[in-house]
């Protein structure tokens, strides 16, 4: 497949490209941002598209979009109009609207979709899965999950991960993603959310960076009519916690932590991993769950987050 990168805003740009050179040709490279985009073609021996209109004319079958979240509405709308398969950084959108728009167009012009779900794939969440529709743990009432890092006390993330514009929100909308999308995996949608965002960063360079006072510490609770919670913790301030996931049920609970899973206590062998959404997209073996429907429920996810906050 002959791949093209558009947009180079996300964190992930990079790994992703390495990755599609492993299984693809890729052809070239755009981004808004006229430096962004020279610099990294001439690092990596690419083609440099001067224009956006230049990536939708070429011979690229499937595209790559770390865009900014803001602009994917436009960005992924042309694609699809221009025929070209797409892979995307999550989330898909900032609005249920823009969902909308994505999804007629990618239907109208048929061309293949993949978001990048990846911890759904991971071992340790398929081995939870597994295990939860086994129906091991009875009906399923409580699910936590806590995914953070140093982003920010340790001032590694880039200053545009603090636009409000550009990426909708802070630590929940980016970081947040993976346990709004393992939560809908599990669980489906939920009826009723409350959010707590809080800004906790005391470091002097992170705070001149954010100047929307995005959230940096945040927890979106989650309810569901048949009395199930939900909680997913996420934040850019927090060093050496490791990922985790909780659900507990009426006849047992379950924990991951990294691809260590327990069950009432016991470690129980895990079920095989599954290769990651873009290895899936490159490759042509695309899976369930890294689709349109699963890219408007996280949306959908963060519309419900961001419109609740305590």
């Amino acid at each position: 497949m002959k791949i093209a990168l558009c947009g180079l805003w996300h964190v992930h740009a990079g790994g992703y490209y390495r990755t599609a050179k492993e299984y693809g040709e890729v052809i070239g490279v755009w981004d808004e941002n006229p430096e962004w985009r020279k610099d990294f073609a001439e690092k990596n021996g690419l083609y440099e598209f001067k224009s956006f209109e230049e990536l939708l004319e070429s011979d690229a079958e499937g595209v790559i979009v770390c865009s900014a979240t803001n602009i994917h509405t436009e960005v992924i709308t042309k694609l699809a109009e221009a025929k070209k398969d797409i892979f995307t950084e999550k989330v898909l959108a900032l609005t249920n609207e823009d969902c909308d728009k994505i999804e007629k167009a990618i239907e109208a012009n048929g061309v293949k979709f993949v978001i990048s779900l990846v911890h759904k794939y991971s071992a340790g969440h398929q081995t939870a899965k597994a295990v939860v529709d086994s129906g091991k743990l009875g009906k399923i009432n409580y699910l936590r999950f806590r995914n953070v890092h140093s982003g920010s006390t340790n001032n590694w993330l880039p200053p545009h991960f603090y636009s409000l514009e550009e990426c909708g929100g802070g630590a929940m909308i980016d970081l947040g993603a993976h346990g709004m999308y393992l939560t809908d995996w599990f669980l489906g949608l939920p009826e009723k959310y409350t959010s707590i965002f809080n800004l906790a960063c005391t470091n002097p360079e992170t705070e001149l960076k954010n100047v929307d006072k995005v959230e940096d510490n945040a927890i979106t609770v989650m309810s569901y009519a048949d009395g199930t919670i939900a909680v997913n913790e996420t934040g850019f301030v927090s060093n050496g916690c490791p990922m985790s996931l909780e659900i507990g049920g009426e006849q047992g609970y379950l924990r991951v932590v990294g691809d260590d899973v327990t069950v009432n206590g016991e470690k129980v062998e895990l079920v095989p991993g599954k290769k990651s959404p873009l290895v899936q997209f490159l490759t042509g073996e695309i899976e369930d769950g890294c689709g349109i429907k699963e890219a408007k429920n996280l949306t959908a996810l963060m519309v419900g987050a961001y419109s609740n906050i305590k």
